[in-house]
């Protein structure tokens, strides 16, 4: 059996090895490193398969969602409201920019943006609600649209985890999830969905001026070379990342549905355990599985935790502290960190391997590892 890993990059890679490697020695052949015809050919590519207008490549996912707060021309002290149950970037970029994060709950069988928590957070100051389609599922992006617009608020939608996801409107109109709101922000961290060899990210909107002045941003604000019309910074996708990222586009629906074979492995696995809640889907939302996480009842996650180390089985836990929690947002506590549902989620939430490169041997042993953890006096 080969060793289990939560992400195996490498043998994705040697599955497509000889077309990634003609793709990087065409870049090589080229010497157009940064703004080439890949990275071109790579927003053209994304754009149509997610049927979205316009994307904007940047350097890294973080950087996207900075862009996107910095394009729509927010003043410090506005509010951004995002679920505090998701990755520091989401919010970091927030404080970064001298804005105020407002923390709202979650739902606890997506684990995404919960509608009654956001509608008691909306104060004349917000202007920007920041959904996250975390571990791979869609947030409730009607309501969210709804409530936005209805109080004249901007929605940048972070889709870091969920590239490939499909959100159902109530009319049967089906949208790829960071197409929904005026922008949507993603990354191409390597254990991503769809993922570079490097950092990568982009930013995907409808609206061409929206487009225009992230693209601006993105290259040092410039709306030609050397004449800087705003203030921007340096996040630029490199040609050799988006020549990989070209070549494992194509390959994105077949990875996403190699992942959800795998979820559903486990959920059939899990089924008779009450120690396990396993990922719920929403019927708005398709699911893939950027990780598998699953909820512990009444087990000591840390023993479980090792337990499976043990057995060379990895594991891992996203994420540990919630932002409302994290020392950085000190100066941010208000009344509203009331947030039962991350706090109970946060102690027992965990994470198991899921990627595109996994066998049903490996499967097989892990749950066998799990239940064998159960079946002891632990």
């Amino acid at each position: 059996m080969r060793k289990i890993q939560m992400v195996d990059t490498k043998n994705q890679y040697l599955a497509i090895k000889k077309e990634v490697d003609e793709a990087i020695q065409s870049v090589l052949d080229s010497a157009s490193y940064i703004n080439g015809k890949a990275v071109q050919e790579f927003s053209q590519h994304l754009a149509t398969y997610l049927n979205v207008a316009h994307v904007v490549p940047c350097a890294n996912g973080t950087d996207a969602l900075q862009i996107a707060m910095m394009a729509l021309d927010l003043k410090p002290g506005d509010e951004v409201i995002t679920p505090s149950f998701t990755y520091i970037a989401t919010t970091e970029v927030v404080a970064l920019l001298g804005l105020t994060p407002v923390f709202v709950d979650v739902d606890p069988i997506t684990y995404c943006m919960d509608i009654a928590s956001l509608k008691k957070a909306i104060t004349p100051k917000t202007k920007v609600i920041v959904p996250v389609h975390l571990y791979g599922q869609a947030a409730p992006m009607e309501e969210i649209l709804e409530i936005a617009a209805l109080h004249h608020i901007y929605v940048i939608e972070d889709n870091a985890q969920a590239i490939g996801c499909d959100y159902t409107f109530s009319n049967g109109v089906t949208k790829k999830t960071g197409t929904m709101g005026h922008i949507g922000a993603t990354s191409f961290y390597p254990s991503k969905n769809l993922g570079a060899f490097g950092d990568g990210g982009a930013l995907c909107t409808n609206d061409k001026a929206l487009a225009d002045k992230m693209s601006m941003i993105a290259n040092h604000g410039q709306s030609a070379r050397y004449y800087h019309d705003v203030v921007g910074c340096n996040s630029r996708l490199d040609s050799i990342q988006a020549a990989i990222l070209n070549i494992k586009l194509q390959k994105l629906d077949a990875y996403n549905a190699a992942r959800q074979k795998v979820a559903q492995y486990y959920n059939q696995a899990f089924s008779d355990l009450k120690q396990i809640v396993t990922p719920g889907v929403k019927k708005y939302s398709t699911h893939v599985y950027h990780q598998y996480t699953m909820q512990l009842i009444g087990v000591d996650r840390e023993k479980l935790i090792k337990h499976l180390a043990d057995m060379e089985i990895p594991c891992m836990i996203y994420y540990p502290v919630p932002g409302h929690l994290q020392k950085m947002f000190g100066a941010h506590k208000n009344e509203l960190l009331d947030l039962p549902v991350t706090n109970a989620l946060t102690p027992v939430v965990c994470s198991l391997p899921v990627h595109t490169e996994m066998d049903e041997t490996q499967l097989a042993y892990i749950v066998a590892g799990i239940k064998s953890f159960f079946n002891s006096k632990n």
